[in-house]
């Protein structure tokens, strides 16, 4: 059977947590408030919507609709200047070489991602030519760890969920692969990301020889 390899996006393909956390941090200290590296943990794998909530919640702030979503689209407008001059040199080691396996051997690619500047990072960092399909948080009603994006980014390749490979790094993820019936793989800390059937801390970890494996399973 044909298979199908759905990568995220932040903390696996590129390291755009940095920018996030800025961004939020830069909100909640407009509200009054403080907010850690430790606190963004909380963020990974999450939809910018919920992010906010907890947000609030780490604050003790309440918010009126109005304000709810002024400052999503404020926290967002602060990312995006983050990121406007992210290239190539922001993708994580010895990811375009895995990619560039796949793509040369036909194998179906795809993004699956929470974020909503899934395509333009991609653009910026010189890899949207190796995807299939993008599935971000543009085309899901829910958030990981629902399934809903992996599945849908199956069905885009055109490949059986049972045949599709996921690289996360957040728990949220790894749970919403499994859930799909995916081979799931953690990337960062294996007792964090426990659940994962294969762990590794980076793509420096990854042998060709590995993925060809799961290709030919």
């Amino acid at each position: 059977m044909k298979k199908g390899f759905i990568f995220d996006l932040d903390g696996v393909i590129v390291d755009t947590a940095k920018y996030h956390y800025l961004a939020w941090k830069k909100l909640a200290n407009e509200l009054g408030f403080e907010f850690t590296h430790a606190q963004n943990e909380l963020f990974k794998g999450v939809s910018r919507k919920r992010c906010l909530e907890i947000l609030l919640e780490i604050g003790n702030r309440e918010a009126t609709q109005v304000e709810f979503d002024l400052w999503m689209v404020e926290k967002n407008v602060d990312y995006l200047k983050y990121i406007e001059n992210m290239d190539a040199s922001e993708i994580l080691p010895d990811v375009p070489k895995i990619l560039e396996f796949l793509k040369s051997n036909n194998i179906p690619i795809a993004l699956g991602s929470a974020s909503k500047n899934a395509q333009p990072i991609l653009e910026k960092v010189g890899l949207l030519h190796y995807f299939d399909a993008i599935v971000d948080g543009n085309n899901v009603t829910k958030a990981k760890p629902d399934p809903e994006v992996f599945l849908l980014a199956a069905k885009q390749l055109g490949v059986n969920a049972a045949d599709c490979i996921v690289f996360e790094d957040a728990v949220a993820g790894v749970e919403a692969a499994n859930a799909a019936n995916m081979i799931s793989i953690g990337i960062g800390d294996k007792n964090i990301l426990s659940e994962a059937q294969f762990n590794f801390r980076d793509f420096t970890e990854i042998s060709i020889e590995f993925i060809q494996e799961l290709i030919d399973k």
